[in-house]
């Protein structure tokens, strides 16, 4: 008998490329909220979703440096365990509620990509780079604090496609708002078969369901950001008129589970 939650199947069960859930996240974010055009952004919500008529195009875009861990102590596997990230969320409504909607992410590890598809999470393979802070103070790195400065930056197939600068001002006083609204997104998988191709095998809007959410050492300061222009690539389509909140913080969530929408 094969086992395994994913591809490949074996018979031990742990070639699988993602083991089961929960699956558990902590991680550093740089992030900068920003607006781009109204019609842009409405231009990405799948059916089920509509613009947050109180948002004008407002949008956050995250870089994170994550450490990944599911049953047992994963992350003493370095190499399996960290991975980076990019990610846009975008402000809109589903039926009476605000949520944030994921048009684009883009990671570095195949375990996270496969994870993301299966909760709906539209990812793709990029490079994705931020300043680190480390607690030893010393000309290479800025002070989690008044005056530090942290970038970003994301490439797809060898593009750069977003830029970041956050210069840290003052502690942000409720954390939690950071992450307010419930994250949505698609589930789609496609057939193969001749004549349904257009016929979905799984095709769902989902809410997803993070558990035991923590925000910690938050600051928020001066943000810049820019989204380029690259081939294969529909980023820019949704490139800042202006910039807002710039920050940085450590989060980290469980995931175990995810609310179907509609299908």
């Amino acid at each position: 008998m094969l086992h395994g939650y994913t591809l490949p199947l074996s018979p031990r069960g742990e070639a699988n490329l993602v083991g089961a859930p929960p699956w558990h996240y902590a991680g550093d974010v740089i992030g900068v909220e920003f607006w781009t055009t109204s019609e842009a952004a409405a231009a990405t919500l799948p059916p089920g979703l509509t613009p947050d008529p109180s948002a004008s195009g407002h949008a956050t875009a995250m870089f994170i440096d994550w450490q990944f861990s599911a049953a047992g102590q994963d992350y003493l596997d370095p190499v399996r365990s960290q991975y980076r990230e990019f990610m846009v969320l975008i402000d809109a409504m589903w039926q009476e509620t605000p949520v944030a909607w994921c048009p684009y992410i883009y990671v570095d590890n195949d375990a996270a990509l496969a994870r993301g598809w299966i909760q709906g999470f539209p990812k793709k393979l990029g490079t994705v780079h931020q300043t680190r802070a480390f607690a030893a103070q010393g000309p290479a790195t800025p002070q989690v604090g008044p005056g530090g400065r942290f970038a970003a930056t994301a490439s797809a197939a060898g593009q750069r496609v977003a830029e970041a600068l956050v210069t840290l001002d003052q502690p942000v006083s409720d954390a939690a708002a950071l992450l307010s609204r419930p994250t949505v997104n698609l589930r789609h998988f496609p057939q193969l078969s001749a004549g349904r191709h257009d016929k979905p095998a799984v095709h769902e809007l989902v809410m997803a369901v993070f558990d035991d959410v923590r925000v910690d050492n938050a600051w928020s300061g001066a943000g810049e950001l820019s989204f380029l222009p690259a081939r294969g690539e529909e980023l820019a389509a949704l490139a800042p008129v202006r910039t807002g909140m710039g920050f940085r913080a450590s989060l980290s969530y469980t995931v175990n589970d995810l609310r179907i929408l509609d299908s």
